[in-house]
């Protein structure tokens, strides 16, 4: 027993907390003086909590001095009112009760602050080692590599019923004021009762239920998020996810890899031209094979189509047909690919895709010409450095496959020029979607060329 209450507060809270058994309200008495502690024990960290309050405490020559001390730490807050009180304390912050004061310590126990290896953009040169599943950390590593005072850190309080830490970043000379205002307010206006990680909080953020395209980025590359710091874009970091993500993003973002900002400009260019090449290949390769081998077998030169209809010969159903066929065997080994653990997936796409091929063209389910087709398309769409734009070309993909079965060639080309009006017509924040950067790299980021 002690010879002094906790305050009224301190009974609401337990009240709030029961009957959970890790919930630690305990006084601290020394000569009649005296503190009071409020915390979770399973994400308050002992040793800090030992080290920071409690030897401090037996320490003090008086109650006045503890307070004054308590007061001095840099992890001190003030104690927000009681509807957040208890998100803070479940978040790992200590209750204090010192004299008449409260005080609320950050002493949060963090298991998951290491930082990931980067596997979704890996890249030969520059760094490998991405962001944290920890928001503190994450920050802290975005900071050590953005050395401006203009950097702005905002933390956000999201409606989900998890009321998981949101924070903000942006560089307060370069963002756009309006695009901030527009991303605080859908972050303000979220209708989700739960999310969890930045791929998730990007659906949401897209607006649209049906949107195919993303208008904004998930990323774990550090130099990916200094470098659209500098550009003027806003960086979304949520805790527990080792992504974040950036808005506002065009289209062309989507096809740049970091990796193009380490080579020369020849080098680089040529990796560029590549990708776009691949691009155009992965969209329009089935498309361009149904309406030559069904529709518009004219427009090839005589050789070449007597081959292609050749290695038809057998086939029992029409193009069409064989290329939804193949691709959607494709689509099934890629997914496998993705779900599988590292050490045999590589195998068993591999394996399976050659047995596949191989099977079905000795079967006489399709043609040899479109076991290469597939394997081209295939090769092409990984090109695309960002995964999000690889899932949307595969869908539109498919339904220039669908315009081209029944219009042919002329079905391609009014499919495709809608695809292109689409995107024309699409904006990702106000910014165009398909914003060519005609300017250079300095001039993007507002350097100097000097």
């Amino acid at each position: 027993m002690t010879g002094k209450q906790a305050p009224p507060l301190f009974n609401e809270m337990s009240a709030k907390f029961k009957p959970s058994d890790d919930i630690i309200q305990t006084p601290l008495q020394m000569k009649g003086q005296y503190a009071f502690l409020f915390y979770v024990k399973s994400v308050v960290d002992g040793d800090k909590l030992q080290q920071t309050v409690i030897r401090p405490f037996f320490e003090m020559a008086s109650e006045e001095d503890f307070a004054s001390y308590i007061q001095s730490l840099p992890n001190q807050s003030e104690v927000p009112d009681k509807n957040q009180l208890p998100i803070k304390i479940s978040a790992g912050s200590v209750l204090m009760a010192v004299e008449d004061s409260l005080f609320l310590l950050d002493l949060r126990l963090v298991k998951n602050n290491e930082v990931q290896e980067t596997t979704m953009e890996p890249t030969i040169h520059g760094p490998q080692k991405g962001l944290s599943e920890d928001i503190e950390t994450t920050i802290n590593l975005i900071r050590q590599r953005y050395h401006k005072a203009t950097l702005t850190v905002e933390n956000f309080a999201t409606s989900d019923v998890t009321n998981i830490p949101v924070a903000i970043l942006y560089d307060s000379d370069r963002a756009d004021p309006k695009i901030l205002a527009k991303i605080k307010d859908q972050l303000g206006n979220l209708n989700t009762p739960l999310f969890q990680s930045g791929g998730e909080l990007q659906h949401f953020l897209n607006r649209s239920r049906f949107t195919l395209f993303p208008t904004t980025m998930v990323t774990e590359r550090p130099d990916r998020i200094v470098y659209n710091l500098v550009a003027g874009k806003i960086i979304i970091v949520i805790d527990g996810s080792p992504n974040v993500i950036v808005a506002p993003i065009v289209f062309f973002d989507f096809m740049a890899s970091m990796e193009d900002n380490y080579h020369v400009s020849v080098i680089s260019g040529f990796t560029i031209m590549l990708r776009y090449l691949g691009l155009f290949t992965c969209i329009l390769l089935p498309s361009l094979y149904i309406a030559m081998t069904s529709y518009n077998p004219e427009i090839l030169r005589i050789e070449l189509a007597l081959t292609v209809a050749g290695s038809r010969i057998g086939v029992p159903y029409p193009s069409f047909i064989e290329v939804i066929f193949m691709l959607f065997f494709m689509e099934l080994l890629t997914e496998a690919s993705m779900r599988l653990p590292k050490a045999v997936s590589g195998t068993a796409t591999t394996v399976g895709g050659l047995i596949l091929g191989t099977a079905a063209t000795e079967a006489a389910l399709t043609s040899t010409i479109m076991v290469i087709i597939i394997s081209a398309v295939a090769i092409s769409t990984f090109v695309i450095p960002i995964n999000e734009m690889s899932f949307a070309v595969r869908v539109v993909r498919f339904l220039l496959i669908i315009y081209t079965s029944l219009f042919g060639l002329v079905g391609l080309l009014l499919g495709f020029m809608g695809f292109i009006m689409f995107l024309a017509n699409k904006d990702s924040l106000g910014e165009p979607y398909l914003r060519i950067p005609w300017k250079g790299k300095n001039a993007e980021l507002g350097m100097d060329n000097k």
